[in-house]
């Protein structure tokens, strides 16, 4: 994923990527799959130029998935949820831990943290109930939570306040998951999943077959449309880091990637999705 270098380069006023003197020079396709990315997420134009977009998300050093998800919580007026779920999945999956001694009473602290709509608001209630401690490292051991990890995510979550306060985004915080979640789409677009009648899901744009990881809150609900933070190959290919999402928010967020195909949701009505 070339996606944060790309970016880097066309914000230092580097155009010629594909004849770039890199020191080790990646395939010319990985490049371009970078930039139709970029464009995706609305930090290049259409000639491949830097947008105002992308001159703010290159302030991040962070996913541009990530620093886009930022910068639409100002829309959403959730900046401050948001700042906490960037900095979480910051951490790769090391917020939980699971000894093989007390492994029943770890996955029902886990459980206990669960929230409805999917993993990305199950760590928001996680750091919130830690910062409700006074980010005491006695509760963390209590609920089986990482006490380096949670207290890195901490610090990560003050850089990016910094960052977000530099290009003039206020913090504003919002109580309300669909708020939250629409700005989560509003960077993983490109992530968007969708139920199939064999039980795993398609992405969108991709012809393979995924599946929720074990370990997230909707393995057992299993909704029709969702969004993931990445995909990891064990045995199968699972998504890790799922939020459930209404079909209809990939096209209002991004019409420009998602064009026409016929997709009937549960409320009966039509929707356009490609």
């Amino acid at each position: 994923n070339l996606n944060n270098v790309v970016l880097l380069l066309k914000s230092l006023g580097i155009h010629d990527l594909i004849n770039f003197d890199f020191m080790d020079p990646p395939p010319a396709e990985v490049i371009v799959r970078a930039l139709e990315q970029l464009y995706a997420l609305g930090s290049l134009n259409d000639r491949g130029e830097l947008t105002k977009t992308g001159r703010r998300m290159a302030e991040f050093p962070v996913d541009p998935m990530i620093s886009k998800m930022l910068i639409a919580s100002e829309k959403y007026k959730c900046s401050e949820e948001i700042l906490t779920i960037a900095a979480m999945l910051s951490v790769n999956n090391a917020i939980f831990y699971r000894p093989r001694e007390k492994a029943i009473h770890a996955d029902n602290a886990r459980i206990n943290f669960f929230q409805p709509f999917g993993d990305h608001l199950t760590l928001l209630n996680v750091y919130n109930q830690w910062r409700d401690t006074n980010y005491s490292t006695h509760w963390c051991f209590e609920n089986f939570i990482q006490p380096r990890s949670i207290k890195r995510a901490r610090d990560v979550r003050d850089q990016l306040q910094s960052l977000l306060e530099r290009i003039d985004i206020s913090l504003c915080s919002s109580s309300d998951p669909q708020d939250i979640r629409k700005a989560i789409t509003a960077g993983f677009f490109y992530h968007t999943a969708k139920l199939d009648k064999g039980g795993f899901y398609r992405p969108i744009k991709h012809n393979q077959s995924i599946h929720i990881h074990p370990s997230s809150c909707l393995i057992e609900q299993l909704p029709k449309w969702v969004i993931y933070h990445e995909l990891v190959n064990t045995t199968k290919e699972y998504m890790r880091q799922v939020i459930e999402i209404q079909p209809e928010w990939p096209i209002e967020i991004a019409p420009h990637y998602y064009k026409k195909k016929i997709v009937k949701t549960k409320q009966t009505h039509v929707i356009d999705i490609e």
